[in-house]
């Protein structure tokens, strides 16, 4: 029988991730594209590590710090009296650890992408920092964040080993859409686990396409960049 719990609470992880990511991704990214610090190469060693480490690696170091024993985890607890661990709060923490360096890396480039002698005339004609953040510079980066947001939101939505070290598999409580398809196949129910794999595969499918085809250049810009 076809369930759409994890087909629903799987869009609200990724949406709230997004959301996280998008403003941690952009101030980050701001940060360290306008200023130099010692150590900047190290920072953003451990912002792209996500990247690259296996997700259950990042699972279980997640597990270490919001764990009961760990200290993240032991301070909300003894202080609040809340749990991360095993709720949807954790998936969410998990979508956003694993889908922040796509948000931070492509945020990153967009903004080298700046033309800064625009933000320079801004600044001469009186504009403050935030005014010429917010009018020159995140316009000219839309291309970017957009395609940050794009493979942020797909790439939280099928997180699978982060999430299943910290939120585990609860039907009905944490069990994820990638979740669902690993433990339905795992039960022989084929016919259920190809649902789940067509509908995820037709989101990120749909996600991508439309990305590609507002990126893609048109008429006199498309013929500026030499497409024609």
């Amino acid at each position: 029988m076809f369930d759409w719990f994890p087909v629903l609470l799987s869009l609200k992880v990724a949406a709230v991730s997004l959301v996280i990511v998008f403003f941690l991704g952009v101030a980050s990214a701001f940060v360290m594209h306008r200023w130099h610090f010692p150590g900047q190469s190290i920072l953003e060693a451990l912002f792209m590590l996500p990247l690259v480490l296996p997700p259950v690696v990042t699972g279980f170091l997640l597990l270490l710090l919001i764990g009961k024993q760990g200290p993240l985890g032991y301070w909300l607890h003894s202080c609040f009296d809340l749990q991360l661990i095993f709720t949807v709060y954790a998936a969410i923490l998990a979508g956003v650890v694993v889908a922040f360096p796509l948000m931070y890396q492509s945020t990153k480039a967009a903004f080298s992408r700046v033309d800064h002698r625009l933000e320079d005339a801004a600044r001469t004609l009186g504009a403050s920092e935030w005014r010429v953040f917010f009018t020159i510079t995140l316009p000219l980066a839309k291309g970017g964040l957009l395609s940050g947001m794009v493979l942020s939101f797909a790439r939280a939505l099928g997180e699978f080993g982060a999430t299943i070290m910290v939120a585990g598999n609860i039907p009905g409580r944490t069990q994820t859409l990638p979740l669902a398809i690993y433990f339905a196949a795992e039960a022989n129910d084929l016919s259920k686990a190809g649902a789940y794999v067509l509908l995820i595969s037709a989101l990120t499918f749909l996600l991508i396409f439309g990305l590609n085809r507002w990126n893609k250049p048109t008429g006199r810009r498309a013929s500026e960049q030499g497409w024609f």
